[in-house]
């Protein structure tokens, strides 16, 4: 089993979800982008491909690599189950679970949740808002993910819109999990949206289209990633 590449806090998390752009070797490039942006402003970047290119992105890109979802089923008799100790054989460092484009029933999210600790995957698990966030924070997950949906795809992110659902977030996550690091997400676009959610108490953020759709994606996360670097406090704890 290879031993992944880890992630550093504080974080940026790049979901490729399944845009004609992000697929395929254009994944791989992106993955490969990610990469040197992460070396170039020392910062610390993942990347979550989709399932059908999780392999090839781990083949060719030198960043922590998370599956964008794994279903509660552990390998067997599951046709079209994503496995938890599959993805982490294929040398991924986690996965994210819960993502509103891929809601779970808490059963299936707590169950989903264990055997991602069993095959020694870190889990981001994605919330809706604060009470959400309190809720999950339960399974102890490695991080929660507090991403409102009407926001998620936008242009306002939501350190800006509602930047007391991130420390709210963050204060009711900490009263069920301190252990769990609180990442946000939802329009985040730019890096002064980055430096707003560490601010705010997040400690690093899941972003998609703002690089993905982006002209030049290199340029975008190179500007996402440049408040990352600049928190040396957080930085080098790994994971």
């Amino acid at each position: 089993m290879p031993a992944p590449a880890r992630p550093r806090l504080p974080l940026l998390i790049l979901n490729f979800k399944t845009y004609a752009q992000t697929r395929g070797e254009r994944a791989v490039r992106l993955a490969r982008i990610a990469a040197k942006v992460a070396h170039e402003v020392d910062a610390s970047i993942a990347v979550a491909p989709s399932s059908l290119d999780l392999a090839r992105v781990l083949e060719h890109a030198d960043v922590p690599v998370f599956a964008q979802h794994v279903d509660p089923r552990p390998s067997g008799q599951h046709t079209g189950a994503v496995a938890a100790d599959y993805v982490r054989e294929l040398g991924a460092v986690g996965t994210l679970l819960n993502h509103s484009e891929k809601r779970l029933h808490f059963a299936s999210l707590e169950s989903a949740r264990a055997l991602c600790a069993a095959a020694g995957l870190l889990t981001v698990v994605c919330a809706g808002g604060v009470a959400q966030g309190r809720k999950v924070a339960s399974l102890r997950p490695d991080f929660v993910a507090i991403e409102p949906t009407d926001l998620i795809g936008g242009d306002v992110s939501v350190s800006s819109a509602r930047p007391s659902v991130v420390t709210k977030g963050v204060e009711a996550v900490r009263e069920v999990s301190p252990r769990s690091v609180v990442l946000c997400g939802a329009g985040v676009k730019t890096g002064q949206d980055v430096a707003r959610a560490l601010e705010l108490g997040a400690r690093g953020v899941l972003l998609a289209s703002g690089v993905t759709l982006a002209k030049d994606p290199e340029a975008a996360l190179r500007d996402l990633a440049g408040p990352l670097a600049a928190r040396p406090v957080p930085r080098g704890k790994a994971f």
